[in-house]
């Protein structure tokens, strides 16, 4: 470590290096604060610092009462908002690439029309894209976006930017649909995704609005084993069940 370095950088160094030997195993109990304090020779908000910094990116979590622990890592995506998953694995201090399956107009069938609010055999806009982690499968993304409002959507060099990149860019979101499934999928899937036909995998049909626009419709399909969804909800007024066709 150097010794240039900020102090609490220098504590998030030593977790790191014993989290990535497996020194420190998932669910392992890291030292307390007072501890790590002591040992550094710093003040006890020091040592919270480094630690709430590695609880943000991923690598412990706190339980109330029993003290932080090293989690699994899983690659993992919130249910209330629409992060780049580029971001995200590059937050985890991870690589992220991908594989452009396909990149096309085509017509729209009568799922893609319902879903993405268009005419039937409408052109719109499909790509599908394998996301990788470290080199890893972690999501099959397989997006329909109107071209009316993304007229550049097919244009883009996804091996620089993501399609989330690219649609926030033109058109900031402003609300989504999220609904999720357990899901077991066919022999080509399984083949990008690099998994068993056995593995079970959680399906996420995401819908985007920007303003009162229907944007883009995506079924993003991830590894059980590799990937989490995370949701959190803050108290508030009870807000009606939307009714069918409506937004969330």
């Amino acid at each position: 470590m150097s010794s240039t370095s900020p102090r609490y950088r220098q504590i998030e160094d030593y977790l790191l290096e014993r989290i990535r030997s497996s020194e420190f195993p998932v669910h392992h109990q890291i030292p307390p604060e007072e501890q790590l304090a002591r040992d550094f020779g710093v003040s006890r908000m020091t040592a919270n610092k480094a630690i709430r910094d590695l609880v943000q990116k991923g690598y412990l979590v706190r339980q109330a009462g029993l003290g932080t622990f090293v989690t699994d890592r899983k690659a993992e995506s919130s249910l209330l908002e629409v992060f780049n998953i580029a971001a995200e694995v590059r937050s985890r201090d991870h690589e992220y690439s991908n594989d452009v399956i396909r990149c096309e107009e085509v017509q729209a069938d009568d799922e893609v029309a319902l879903r993405l609010g268009v005419r039937l055999g409408a052109r719109v806009f499909h790509t599908v894209l394998v996301h990788r982690e470290d080199g890893v499968p972690i999501q099959l993304e397989d997006r329909f976006v109107n071209p009316r409002w993304a007229p550049d959507y097919l244009r883009t060099d996804f091996s620089k930017q993501t399609p989330n990149e690219v649609l926030v860019a033109s058109c900031p979101i402003s609300d989504v649909e999220h609904v999720v499934e357990a899901v077991l999928v066919d022999a080509e899937v399984t083949h990008l995704l690099d998994i068993d036909t056995t593995t079970p995998c959680l399906s996420m049909t995401r819908r985007t609005w920007s303003d009162d626009h229907l944007i883009s419709y995506a079924r993003l399909i991830h590894p059980g084993n590799r990937y989490k969804l995370r949701s959190s909800m803050r108290s508030g007024p009870a807000m009606p069940d939307p009714l069918p066709g409506q937004r969330s």
